[in-house]
This record gives structure tokens, C-alpha cells and sequence, in this order.
């Protein structure tokens, strides 16, 4: 309320780029506060340096729906985080189709990391063309199946809590 009575002392040339100016601190102070959604011990891998570093362990494993990345989390203070990372390529289509991907990737491993995924790992998820049209179902089975390969499942006590 205060920005909006300031602007009367704003020339009227330069109104325009201090109202834009405000919107945008507006819409980034309202997307500091939104919740994350992953749960709680499962964070996201947002670096570029850090997508490398799980790439350059070269430990993989490719399903019809995705292709899983993983890589042991040495950095001291976090021993029992997840985090996931998620990426699809140009290859794969415009936009909106890798966005949809995306969102079904997060949903998958919102679902299946916490409950699966030993902690300590970080994890890239890759979509392919197939992440598209594969049902819900196989993509849950495909990234169980490939945390198994990876060697990156819990223990048998820790699912079934």
C-alpha cells in the first residue's frame, strides 16, 4: 500500500518501470514463501554443477519411462536427505510436452523416493519420449526397478514403515 501511495512522487515517464519493478519483488517474495513439495528428507537438485557431479558417477540404469542417475551424497551434515533432480531434452518436444513430463517425474518420485530410496543419495530423472503416454503404474515400477539396480533401495524395515 505504501509502494502505491510513492507513486505519486514518481515522474510520469518513469511510472511504468517502477510499477514493474514492484511486481516483480511482489512475485518473488510470494514464490519464497510456496511449501515444497517433496516430502519431508527429499530435496531437489537445482545446480548444474550438481547434475554433473551425479552424471560423472556414471551409475545408471534406463526403463521405458526414464533413465535414473545416481549418485552416493558425500557432503558432511546430510546423511540421511534424498535429493532428486529432474531433466528432460529438447529431443523429447516443445515446451509444454517437456513441463508435462516434468510434472510427471515429480509426481513419480514424490510417491516412490521417500518410501524406497535409501537416504544419502542424489538422484537425476531423465525423461524420455515414452514418460509421456506410460501409464502412472509403470512409471512407479520403473523407478522401483531402477533404484534396485542402482543399488540405491532401503532396507526392507525402512519401507515398510
Amino acid at each position: 500500500m505504501f509502494a502505491l501511495a510513492a507513486m505519486d512522487s514518481v515522474p510520469a515517464g518513469q511510472r511504468s518501470a517502477v510499477a514493474g519493478f514492484l511486481l516483480i519483488a511482489v512475485l518473488k517474495a510470494a514464490r519464497a514463501f510456496q511449501p515444497n513439495p517433496m516430502p519431508i528428507g527429499v530435496e531437489r537438485l537445482k545446480k548444474r554443477a550438481e547434475f554433473l557431479r551425479v552424471a560423472s558417477v556414471r551409475r545408471k540404469w534406463a526403463a521405458p519411462g526414464m533413465v535414473l542417475q545416481a549418485a552416493r551424497d558425500k557432503s558432511p551434515g546430510r546423511p540421511d536427505v534424498v535429493r532428486v533432480g529432474f531433466t528432460v531434452t529438447k529431443k523429447v518436444g516443445n515446451a509444454v510436452v517437456r513441463n508435462r513430463i516434468k510434472r510427471r517425474l515429480r509426481a513419480v518420485a514424490q510417491e516412490i523416493i521417500p518410501a524406497h530410496a535409501d537416504a544419502g543419495w542424489d538422484f537425476v530423472l531423465i525423461g524420455r519420449a515414452k514418460t509421456k503416454d506410460r501409464k502412472f503404474d509403470e512409471l512407479k515400477s520403473d523407478l522401483c526397478t531402477a533404484l534396485g539396480k542402482v543399488g540405491a533401495t532401503a532396507s526392507p524395515r525402512r519401507s515398510a514403515q
